[in-house]
């Protein structure tokens, strides 16, 4: 499907998408560790490391990026690792990424248990800029715009951020801008190739975002 602008209304993160039951219609969530190497085979920038399992939540006021593309994968964690609970050290994800993107006033912040390592940059009219920007998680909440937006694309074919594409077969969209507002993520990883972030503070904190 082609149309010049898609506007949605994403749900508070509560009841918002989750990605992690999304990816099961696709038949995945059983892959084995052979079948995620083949999975992440593709390039995808987020899968290049072993990921710790802790999520962290990111915030931001606006998001707006050109070259937009999303796919389910897998993220595999290191063997027995201690956040693996029943996952089997493998995690669900899907995979946003943003070939230039700017966000205003982001927040991110990770529980330690009874405190929050919290991340704050990008406010007083400099946003965050972000070149190549690779998110891997499972839950996504905002209102979203698209324009040119391709959904149900086969994800090895696409083409609108470099180096980025998914597996032969597995279900996609992309689109050639993305403007989020309000934006809410549970994630488990993110790279980029040029992250510039003004006004950054780095802290403990009794509060998440």
């Amino acid at each position: 499907m082609s149309e010049d602008t898609v506007t949605t209304r994403v749900v508070p993160p509560r009841s918002g998408v989750r990605w992690r039951r999304f990816a099961a219609t696709l038949g995945i969530t059983g892959i084995g560790a052979a079948g995620m190497v083949l999975l992440t085979a593709q390039g995808v920038l987020g899968a290049q490391f072993a990921i710790s399992g802790m999520p962290f939540t990111v915030t931001a006021d606006k998001l707006t990026g050109t070259g937009f593309e999303q796919f389910a994968t897998i993220d595999q964690m290191i063997p027995d690792s201690p956040n693996q609970g029943d996952t089997g050290g493998q995690i669900v994800v899907m995979v946003s990424a943003v070939d230039r993107a700017e966000l205003t006033n982001l927040c991110q912040s990770i529980s330690l248990g009874g405190t929050y390592l919290k991340i704050t940059a990008g406010g007083e009219g400099r946003p965050v800029t972000a070149r190549t920007l690779v998110v891997d998680g499972d839950e996504v909440a905002g209102n979203a715009s698209f324009g040119n937006i391709n959904v149900g694309q086969d994800a090895s074919t696409l083409d609108k951020v470099p180096g980025v594409t998914g597996n032969p077969g597995v279900f996609s969209q992309q689109a050639d801008t993305v403007t989020i507002t309000n934006l809410r993520q549970n994630n488990y990883a993110t790279t980029a190739a040029v992250f510039t972030l003004p006004n950054l503070r780095m802290r403990f904190s009794a509060d998440g975002c």
